[in-house]
């Protein structure tokens, strides 16, 4: 019986291999939504854990946690100093660390922080952590080396932002592996942020109250050097002195970033602002109560778990829209294969009554006509989820490539579960084909 069924797959090879294929580019469509929406779920779930509490400026919690936590550019309210401040006195935090962007070394963003939340991240690997301004620590993902140095570079390069020539930071070290987006990031002393976004620093823009300082502070700096330049010339004054001027401020800039980091000016009130801040907690209580006391009208407290779970909630919205159009293409795919299957069956009526003739057993005809439809069902299923799986693959990596995010795909118990089913749905499926064969008598079916 066996080898009567290979003998007829290899002679409708064509035909089997056309249903398995539709069969298998069904069921890749579904598997590929399940696994790529469990591993979003993962991975922005791993990617938040180091995060217990983040503050900012009254405003949208998801952006705040996608700033904060995955490092999205976008404009955030800056926090006042004294905030930082109390936070850094307050006995119910372990620590608090400041978080400020708006800098980027090509496409890597900077970020500037403190050492108890690189610690939090994982700690360094290689090389050591920040000891003057101008040290960076870079994410395990970034491609350069250390001892290396850079100017940074006031928003992305295909903004055109203006590059801040007159500072430089040199690589130190480098972060263990966390599979979150600060693997392509730059850490700096949060000092270094401030001075290099002071008001009139050379090459720099103020700091304005967004996370992106605009621009126009940078055009005006340059507009007003040009103008004093202008204002300077015909009262004598020779151009060579605003050009010496330049250089003496580089020089300070320059010497400025060889300083080693002050503690103290975290909880100085009158400190520049950040865009959020990262707290740790001492314990379950204390966070409850940071988040009632931090969510107050001038600032915003969230536990990025809690935002990642709403987020989760409009993912699996999605998801389910996307399953039910996937469960309509698997009917339709269905009832084609199961109208195909019928038409062969119908086409091979001489066949079947010639093995009955011949003595063959009603129930041997039947298997041979269930079994090679199961066979092609089987096949198909098992190319749908191997396809679904490397589809969901290659999408995550080019996610994680993107954000810096490790997406986890992977089967779990319940798609072991969810190919049995389908199987057992095809196998009875098929049981129809397989009657009409069982049910048919050797004369008819040679008269036909």
């Amino acid at each position: 019986m066996f080898r009567l069924i290979a003998a007829d797959l290899v002679r409708h090879r064509w035909g089997a291999l056309a249903i398995a294929l539709l069969i298998a580019l069904a069921t890749a469509l579904g598997v590929v939504v399940t696994l790529e929406e469990r591993a979003l779920r993962l991975g922005s779930a791993r990617a938040a854990a180091a995060f217990d509490l983040v503050i900012g400026a009254p405003g949208s919690e998801t952006q705040l946690v996608l700033s904060a936590v995955f490092l999205q550019p976008a404009p955030l309210t800056l926090l006042p100093g004294d905030v930082l401040a109390a936070l850094a006195s307050d006995p119910r935090i372990a620590y608090a660390a400041p978080v400020g962007f708006g800098d980027f070394s090509d496409d890597r963003p900077i970020v500037g922080t403190t050492q108890p939340l690189v610690d939090g991240l994982g700690g360094v690997s290689e090389g050591h952590s920040f000891r003057r301004l101008g040290d960076a620590v870079i994410g395990a993902a970034v491609p350069r080396t250390l001892g290396e140095s850079f100017h940074p570079m006031h928003g992305l390069a295909e903004a055109r932002g203006g590059v801040h020539s007159a500072i430089t930071y040199r690589i130190v070290g480098r972060l263990a592996p966390t599979g979150t987006a600060w693997d392509r990031a730059i850490l700096v002393p949060i000092e270094a942020v401030w001075r290099t976004h002071a008001p009139g620093a050379h090459g720099a823009e103020g700091h304005g109250s967004e996370i992106h300082g605009s621009e126009d502070h940078e055009d005006a700096n340059h507009a007003s050097e040009d103008h004093a330049q202008a204002e300077a010339e015909p009262h004598g004054t020779p151009t060579r002195t605003i050009a010496e001027a330049h250089r003496q401020r580089e020089q300070s800039d320059a010497a400025g970033f060889d300083a080693a980091i002050d503690p103290a000016a975290l909880t100085n009130p009158d400190a520049p602002g950040v865009p959020a801040i990262v707290v740790k907690p001492r314990s379950i209580a204390d966070a409850y109560r940071l988040r009632q006391a931090y969510r107050a009208d001038h600032t915003l407290a969230v536990f990025p778990g809690e935002v990642l779970t709403r987020l989760y909630g409009t993912l699996g919205d999605a998801r389910q829209i996307l399953a039910f159009v996937t469960l309509n293409a698997q009917l339709l795919v269905a009832a084609a294969v199961l109208l195909v299957v019928l038409i062969h069956v119908m086409g091979r009526r001489r066949q079947i009554g010639a093995l009955r003739a011949f003595g063959a057993p009603r129930a041997v005809v039947c298997a041979v006509v269930w079994l090679e439809a199961v066979l092609v069902i089987g096949a198909g299923l098992a190319g749908g989820f191997a396809l679904g799986y490397g589809v969901a693959r290659l999408l995550a990596r080019q996610i994680s490539m993107q954000t810096g995010v490790v997406l986890p795909v992977g089967f779990a118990a319940e798609d072991g579960a969810a190919f049995l089913l389908l199987f057992a749905i095809g196998g009875l499926a098929t049981l129809l084909p397989a009657m009409l064969a069982y049910r048919q008598s050797p004369a008819a079916a040679l008269r036909a």
